[in-house]
């Protein structure tokens, strides 16, 4: 079943294809609103930068490879604001700044409006192509992200058919198609080794609950949803053969930094002795940042883990500490799955070393 189609009502004309979250009208940057999910689809055209910046920093559209995307387009969105409103070279700068700082964890945003800022005095045209190839490469690279880690996996645990837990959502909802951590899972249910998905919630905000469970459902895959708190529990209790989540940043000794809950994932496959798989695409690997203490962890707003459904569970007068994302060390990770490699960054091949350019 294709993993966009979709039985919740639809607001509007959509118009996006197939198994995507994020493209390009010709008009404008249309973009699948995730917040409301699975509720109701409803597709938001974005015209100008304010209204892009708070599409990113509500989450309407997240998820490190989907946010290269509309970096990428959101710097055509500038420059056609600019031309209608008559913005000199400086304003312009200033509004596409914005566009590559509005959420600061995940590398792909900033990658992304760098690898086409540069385009800018060719023209829009030129940019647009530039940002068209950038959600052509990620679709591609998300499936061979899938089937090398298929492979990696089917080659190193035995249990058939598999159980797989996954943190978050890094289906084709946080990518421009098909998924990175869950690219993997469709190829291993493509396969038929697929026994069953152990679907973390993801607190505050469900994106576990929410998106990853819409598109395992649409899938026909078969998945549970859990409280991240049962997570430790059923990994060392021996249901999980396997972990495999995404990544918004990958630093060059291995660190990832993912979706708050991660970490303790992470730890619990470490004591189980099981596999720690992290998949994410060579342009979330930041070969400039030494090390995860040098990531920019994202502290959103606090009322997010203090209200629930528009309800407030927490008592009065108290503050909530909200980090979006936690980094994992490198001797945490057992294999990092890129489009081109698989690096067992736990026995010391690290994204970083020039000399381990090789499939594990």
């Amino acid at each position: 079943m294709d993993p966009a189609a979709a039985d919740a009502p639809t607001d509007g004309d959509g118009g996006l294809p197939p198994g995507r979250p994020v493209g390009w009208t010709g008009e404008a940057l249309r973009l699948l609103d995730q917040t409301l999910l699975p509720g109701r689809v409803v597709h938001v055209d974005v015209t100008d930068v304010d209204t892009l910046v708070d599409a990113v920093r509500r989450l309407v559209v997240r998820g490190a490879p989907a946010l290269g995307a509309v970096g990428a387009l959101g710097v055509v969105v500038a420059m056609r604001q600019a031309r209608r409103e008559g913005w000199d070279a400086v304003r312009l700068a200033a509004e596409v700044h914005r566009v590559r700082t509005a959420r600061p964890t995940a590398v792909n945003l900033a990658w992304a409006v760098d690898l086409v800022e540069p385009l800018v005095p060719q023209g829009e045209a030129a940019v647009l192509a530039a940002a068209q190839r950038i959600v052509t490469e990620d679709g591609a690279a998300n499936h061979a992200i899938g089937r090398l880690g298929a492979d990696w996996l089917l080659e190193r645990v035995a249990r058939r058919p598999l159980r797989v837990l996954t943190h978050c959502n890094a289906g084709f909802l946080a990518t421009t198609q098909w998924g990175t951590a869950l690219g993997v899972v469709r190829e291993l249910h493509r396969r038929g080794v697929l026994e069953q998905v152990y679907v973390d919630e993801t607190r505050p905000l469900l994106q576990g609950a929410r998106l990853t469970a819409w598109e395992l459902a649409r899938d026909g895959i078969a998945h549970v949803v859990q409280a991240d708190s049962a997570a430790a529990g059923t990994i060392l209790g021996g249901l999980v053969d396997v972990a495999v989540v995404g990544a918004d940043r990958v630093a060059a000794n291995g660190d990832v930094a993912n979706k708050v809950g991660t970490l303790g994932v992470a730890l619990a496959c470490r004591e189980a002795g099981i596999p720690f798989v992290v998949a994410a695409p060579e342009s979330t690997l930041d070969l400039a940042t030494a090390g995860g203490e040098a990531i920019e962890i994202e502290l959103r707003d606090g009322d997010e883990v203090l209200v629930h459904a528009g309800v407030r569970t927490a008592p009065a007068g108290t503050r909530g500490h909200n980090p979006a994302f936690d980094v994992t060390p490198a001797r945490f990770v057992t294999a990092l799955v890129t489009q081109t490699r698989v690096l067992e960054v736990s026995a010391g091949r690290l994204p970083g070393d020039s000399t381990n350019d090789g499939t594990a």
